[in-house]
């Protein structure tokens, strides 16, 4: 076998590969015998008829079609092997000459990791939001703590903002009463806004027997997207009772015994999450300023492929959990059809171009994954996916994604060397010390590509 390549553009090249015939013997081979057990000819057993009897029966284009549909995928290999190409995706074949004992000439167009040149990144700087903890950001955090050990009483007066009520609903639908639209004994804190558009004006002012109808559009259930009309029937008011704030109540709320340690306690918790949030502001502004440094050309193909796959995974997975459809979740965000194509289009060249950089200073680096590393990533992202970390595995394992958890760690790797190396400064001008942490930084990678799948297979034609 021969090949050589050409280089249409940076991101792809045509493969021309020449095959001797004698090189397809055991395609074949292989295509005679499985003609064999597809056919039936009287007077030879199944499995048994000669080749020169296939050829005069079903012709001998059938076998040829049929070997070198064998064979194309293991010679294609083999060219990319021999040249030492990067392919991505799916390869366009095309077979130009196909003689009978004699040759067998095809090419293969396929797109490529480009060629990325990384340059001196030591002298990037950004700003960060410093960590600055109020006393007003502790009131506010000891105060969520004291909302959820509000008691209720239930007290014979209007509804008002605040207030717990239990009530039964009714929906139509076009006069209708909807089968999923009938709910009783329902509790709801007014204010909330976690049920329906409407409710709390609706039921402000009610006492206990009070009804009213409103209308309103509803978020899910056989008629969800739909204007409905509902009767909303409060069947008791409850008003909800704050602790005081003192010592006996640190005691009820958490382990510490004065409320003192208990605000405290609040104020490094707080800290410790503003600068969880600035190790990530920062490791995001890198990668922004790395991406700026470095010229990343995209594969239209693979940018096509990537468009769609995010485009599948929000109508299909996510809004399909909401109960939304793709028009209605642009009229929520307040964004046209436009809009939405071009941020997707920017956040797939992003993402694309992320991994390709970040791969490529994985490489530079000689950057590695141990066990323990691709372990400690498996467990968080288990655990943000809901699942336990053996059940994720096993999803990983059976879904042939390691590599892709292990591509993660190693960009997140590669990201942290990246941010070690910069200069990062406060909203204060103090410059910031970050930990680091590579799976934190994982993290980022992760957020940033929202995977870009169609990149991480070398699939074979």
């Amino acid at each position: 076998m021969k090949s050589a390549v050409e280089t249409l553009n940076p991101t792809r090249v045509r493969l021309s590969i020449e095959v001797p015939f004698e090189e397809l013997k055991d395609s074949l081979d292989a295509a005679y015998k499985k003609i064999n057990q597809q056919v039936t000819v009287k007077g030879f057993r199944k499995g048994k008829i000669p080749a020169r009897v296939i050829d005069q029966r079903f012709g001998r284009g059938a076998v040829l079609e049929e070997a070198v549909n064998d064979a194309l995928p293991k010679f294609y290999t083999e060219a990319v092997n021999e040249a030492e190409i990067d392919v991505l995706g799916q390869p366009e074949v095309d077979i130009t000459e196909l003689k009978d004992g004699e040759t067998l000439n095809f090419t293969a167009e396929v797109d490529v990791r480009p060629a990325i040149e990384i340059p001196d990144y030591s002298g990037i700087e950004v700003e960060v939001d410093a960590v600055e903890v109020t006393e007003e950001d502790i009131d506010k955090s000891v105060e969520q703590l004291r909302e959820r050990f509000a008691s209720t009483s239930p007290v014979e007066r209007a509804a008002e903002d605040g207030d717990v009520i239990t009530i039964d609903l009714q929906a139509k639908v076009e006069g209708e009463v909807l089968e999923d639209g009938v709910a009783d004994g329902v509790s709801y804190t007014i204010g909330s806004g976690e049920l329906l558009d409407g409710i709390d004006d609706a039921v402000k002012g009610l006492e206990a027997g009070g009804e009213a109808t409103f209308t309103s559009e509803l978020k899910g259930g056989s008629a969800a997207g739909k204007e409905a009309e509902v009767t909303v029937k409060v069947t008791q008011v409850a008003a909800r009772e704050l602790p005081e704030l003192d010592d006996e109540f640190a005691q009820l709320a958490s382990e510490f015994d004065t409320l003192e340690e208990l605000r405290a306690d609040s104020r490094k918790r707080l800290e410790n999450m503003k600068q969880y949030d600035q190790a990530t502001q920062a490791q995001e502004r890198v990668l922004e300023k790395l991406l700026e440094l470095v010229e990343v050309p995209v594969p239209e193909k693979l940018l096509e492929d990537e468009i769609n796959t995010r485009k599948h995974n929000l109508e299909h997975h996510q809004l399909g959990q909401m109960g939304l459809d793709l028009e209605k979740y642009l009229e929520i965000q307040g964004k046209t059809a436009e809009e939405f194509d071009t941020e997707t289009k920017d956040a797939a060249v992003k993402g694309i171009k992320t991994q390709f950089v970040l791969d490529e200073l994985v490489k530079r680096e000689k950057l590695n994954v141990n066990q323990e590393e691709l372990t400690e990533h498996l467990m968080r992202r288990a655990a943000s996916s809901g699942m336990s970390p053996d059940q994720f595995a096993q999803a990983v394992v059976e879904g042939g994604q390691v590599p892709l958890l292990v591509g993660e760690v190693a960009r997140g790797k590669a990201l942290a060397v990246v941010v070690e190396a910069a200069t990062v400064k406060d909203t204060n001008g103090e410059v910031v010390d970050l930990d680091d942490d590579e799976d934190e930084t994982a993290e980022t990678v992760e957020a940033t590509s929202e995977e870009t799948p169609a990149e991480d297979e070398k699939t074979e034609a």
